[in-house]
């Protein structure tokens, strides 16, 4: 296998990991402390949010100095240790401590998206974010199914060793790749011929060139809210209008996105192979999402499924434009910083969605959180005429042809092509 195919094998163990236990902590928490408390559940969910967003800006300064690749081997071993040191937690004190520690050495794997970025010319991202896309929507479901079967078969501890084994798989990929020398540094600082900067720039003259990134943050921290707001209760929703109680109809209905997510992927790709592609925009996608949204919230079943359909479809879209813009905004050696910043913006999103789809549905219905996530979703598109200005393919590659000059320098002759492959 390539490089590249490593790195997004070692990412959808890390989704499937990390997803396991995430829909079922209500189960889990009653089977080992006998805790029944639905708001214990939402605070727990929310600190997991919390940890990843204080910790990734960390990783990724700390990637400046030490190889990701090497980073993720202590990181992973840290993180699978403190999870199986979590199943002997004698109270949920203790257990809120460990798995705290082991979601924050957990986030590090986070900094392989902008690693595989960096290594990707300009012209692949697209098709790499979408593959991308395709593999955190499936992982997550994937996960979703795992975690249930292991719960209800193996219990909670199984549920926990699950979850450290996917944190191990991926320490041991990373040291196979370090081990094989397929590895491409990215971290200058030690490079016999690197040369620092004479002086950093100016805090005002600092501060305007990180704006575009900020900016782009803002949207994608709408964007993600206005897709999460309506998660929570689902399942809920489409229960309560189909007459149908089983989670099994409502998982395959909550599912559909990320089918028609595989659809686009396969679409974009054969519309690719013959130099063709579909109109590209922002707005148009974030109005088709708004239909889909607002067509979820109608009490009729047919409608709701065509509703995901849409919306599966458009947000498939603007994920993969949004996370494009991200790489073209920014420069290879800031991938993993600027990449911190926005992921720290879309974890406050779907934070905020999590608190406010409990308040919204309490206080107005089931259908509301929809109404209020096309709402969303229009101010989004507003904000993106507005304030977002990013540069062609062809800008950005100009930009950045002397920074990969510089990147594939120190490396062998052969690494190139093989991420390509």
């Amino acid at each position: 296998m390539t490089l590249r195919t490593h790195i997004i094998v070692m990412t959808a163990f890390a989704v499937v990991s990390d997803a396991i236990l995430i829909p079922f902590y209500p189960q889990f928490f009653s089977l080992r402390y006998g805790m029944d408390s639905s708001v214990h559940v939402g605070a727990y969910v929310a600190a997991i949010s919390i940890a990843v967003m204080c910790t990734l800006p960390l990783w990724a300064r700390l990637a400046r100095r030490v190889e990701p690749l090497h980073l993720l081997v202590w990181t992973q071993l840290a993180a699978g240790t403190f999870s199986v040191a979590s199943n002997w937690a004698p109270d949920v004190a203790w257990y809120w401590g460990l798995s705290m520690l082991m979601f924050m050495c957990k986030s590090s794997y986070l900094l392989m998206y902008p690693y595989l970025m960096r290594l990707t010319p300009k012209a692949e991202h697209a098709g790499v974010v979408g593959t991308l896309s395709v593999v955190v929507n499936f992982g997550a479901i994937l996960g979703a199914v795992v975690g249930g079967f292991v719960l209800s078969e193996w219990g909670a501890t199984g549920s926990i060793m699950a979850m450290a084994a996917g944190d191990f798989f991926q320490m041991g990929v990373c040291a196979y790749l370090i081990r094989s020398g397929r590895i491409v540094r990215t971290t200058r600082a030690h490079d016999p011929g690197y040369v620092a900067p004479a002086s950093p720039l100016p805090a005002l003259a600092a501060w305007r060139a990180r704006m575009p990134i900020l900016r782009l943050a803002l949207i994608m921290l709408l964007f993600d809210f206005g897709c999460y707001v309506i998660r929570p209760f689902f399942s809920t929703h489409w229960q309560a209008i189909s007459g149908d109680d089983s989670e099994l109809a409502s998982g395959a209905v909550f599912a559909i996105p990320g089918v028609l997510a595989l659809i686009a992927l396969r679409v974009h790709a054969r519309l690719r192979a013959r130099q063709a592609r579909l109109p590209d925009h922002t707005l148009g996608n974030l109005l088709l999402g708004m239909a889909g949204l607002l067509m979820q919230g109608a009490p009729d079943p047919a409608l709701v499924i065509v509703g995901r359909c849409l919306y599966g479809w458009a947000i498939f879209q603007i994920i993969v434009k949004l996370d494009v813009a991200l790489f073209r905004l920014s420069r290879p050696e800031r991938y993993a910083q600027d990449f911190a910043v926005t992921n720290f913006f879309q974890n406050l999103g779907v934070l905020l969605s999590s608190f406010a789809a409990g308040a919204i549905v309490s206080r107005y219905g089931l259908y509301m959180p929809f109404v209020v996530g096309a709402a969303v979703f229009l101010l989004t598109g507003m904000l993106d005429r507005l304030i977002l200005r990013v540069p062609s393919a062809s800008e950005a590659r100009v930009a950045d042809v002397g920074c990969t000059r510089d990147l594939f320098k120190a490396a062998s002759p052969t690494v190139p092509e093989d991420i390509q492959a």
